[in-house]
């Protein structure tokens, strides 16, 4: 398996990546883990809250990889997706990359995680201190 891909309401577990990408041929993992700030556009941020259409963000989600395993010399690529109520410092997406040599995992987890933003339907809500508005609005 070159590929893992999963969305989940419980924490995500980086261990569990890092098991999956961990590989002989690779010389080089690359990761990136998203958390939640405090504040954005210098307002307080409470917590966030992400919901997703999951059947269309899992083939949205394969598309990435597979895109990335076409495009980049990597080896393998996991990416997981985080929904739910989330509080400060908690990870909602974790991306992780492997692969012979540094810059292609730096170039492919860069393409996943920029092309995830992008196309694949995963909404957030941020709760500020006064009120709550929707982000990130995908097809």
């Amino acid at each position: 398996m070159r590929k893992k891909i999963k969305i989940s309401s419980s924490p995500l577990n980086l261990n569990e990546v890092i098991r999956f990408i961990r590989a002989d041929e690779n010389g080089a993992e690359d990761y990136f883990i998203g958390t939640v700030r405090n504040a954005t556009k210098g307002e307080s941020v409470t917590h966030l809250f992400f919901e997703s259409y999951e059947a269309m963000a899992i083939k949205e989600m394969e598309k990435i990889a597979d895109r990335a395993l076409e495009q980049f010399d990597i080896n393998n690529i996991a990416i997981y997706h985080r929904v739910g109520e989330l509080k400060i410092q908690e990870v909602p997406v974790i991306i992780g990359v492997g692969s012979a040599h540094r810059v292609a995992a730096f170039d492919a987890c860069r393409f996943a995680i920029d092309t995830l933003k992008e196309t694949v339907p995963i909404w957030k809500k941020e709760f500020l201190e006064n009120g709550e508005v929707w982000v990130s609005a995908h097809p």
